[in-house]
């Protein structure tokens, strides 16, 4: 008898074929002979079944969306400073008796993702949660005087898992999956509006499957969790870049000395001795009847600046001296003026 780890190729179907073709007597005396031909279509279908079951035994697929990768683009883009205020999650999912909202581990692993995605553009400035906490915590203002130019607030609005089971003649399969929605709100910190928000949502699965007892097992795979959260904030990563990159870059006056300028920014935000920018005087603020809300008036241009001089040892201390090319301000006023690109 030849044993079934043997039927591994149609030489072997063969061999066993012709090794089980005697003649086999009835009781009335004769019976015809088992045909080897169809002996071996059996066999080679029952090992092609079991070859494939083998092979296709495990799989995985999970929601993959484009990274957004440093821009190659030859100018010069003047980073924007952003903050990641918070990130909550919403859901019911991990909340037990001893759950700290403080310490979420989903919400910190959402952080962490978003943080990550944004730090690899390489057009931000990212600031700790604790540097944001420290400024507001400092300021005895109105409005606080948060050290960015805009400020992202996140949460995990949608977290579910299911198991998929299904069960044929020959084989099994179980399929893991894990849905995620969230949700992030861009705020412009000089306005306090809101300037973009949206949700969404991403998945990731797993599947196993055996046949005929022979395959992988899908045990519980915490990885997917990541991977369904990764893929819903890789879909708001492009717009957020774009809502940042598309308002204007802004700087401001912090001193002037003897007629040299100082001026906030240095290096790490892109700024170099030569740079040129235009300074424009603020508009006057008015209330808009329509909303109800404060808003500033287009401002009207002072003057150009060319940076001679870049410094400070830290993203809190930078700065930078610029003097004027063109036109003139108020040294007493330097708060009414501000720094854009030059036109």
């Amino acid at each position: 008898m030849i044993p079934l780890s043997n039927l591994t190729s149609q030489a072997a179907v063969a061999n066993c074929c012709e090794a089980m073709e005697p003649e086999t007597i009835s009781k009335n005396g004769t019976i015809p002979k088992i045909r080897g031909d169809i002996l071996k279509i059996a066999l080679t279908a029952i090992v092609s079944f079991i070859s494939f079951g083998a092979i296709d035994a495990q799989t995985a697929r999970t929601q993959v969306e484009p990274q957004v990768q440093p821009s190659a683009e030859k100018g010069k883009a003047l980073k924007r400073r952003v903050a990641i205020a918070r990130f909550t999650n919403e859901t019911a999912y991990g909340k037990g008796i001893f759950y700290d909202k403080n310490n979420d581990p989903m919400a910190k692993q959402a952080l962490d993702i978003l943080s990550t995605r944004l730090a690899a553009t390489e057009k931000f400035i990212l600031l700790e949660r604790s540097d944001i906490d420290k400024a507001m915590m400092e300021s005895d203002q109105e409005k606080p005087n948060v050290p960015a130019d805009f400020i992202i607030v996140g949460s995990i609005t949608e977290y579910g898992r299911k198991n998929i089971g299904q069960s044929g003649v020959f084989s099994n399969t179980k399929t893991q999956t894990v849905e995620a929605g969230v949700s992030i709100r861009l705020i412009d910190v000089s306005s306090g509006l809101i300037i973009y928000s949206e949700e969404a949502k991403g998945s990731a699965e797993t599947s196993s499957k055996t046949t005929m007892g022979i395959g992988g097992s899908a045990d519980f795979d915490a990885s997917l969790s990541d991977k369904a959260i990764s893929a819903a904030i890789s879909q708001l990563t492009e717009n957020i870049i774009n809502n940042c990159m598309n308002r204007a870059w802004k700087a401001y006056f912090l001193a002037v000395d003897e007629g040299v300028y100082y001026v906030s920014g240095g290096a790490s935000q892109g700024l170099s001795a030569g740079d040129k920018f235009t300074v424009k005087e603020k508009g006057k603020s008015v209330k808009n009847p329509q909303t109800g809300m404060m808003m500033e008036l287009p401002g009207k241009t002072a003057g150009k600046i060319r940076i001679s001089l870049t410094g400070g040892d830290s993203v809190e201390s930078e700065f930078s001296i610029a003097e004027f090319t063109e036109g003139q301000i108020d040294e007493s006023k330097l708060s009414n003026y501000f720094i854009v690109e030059e036109e």
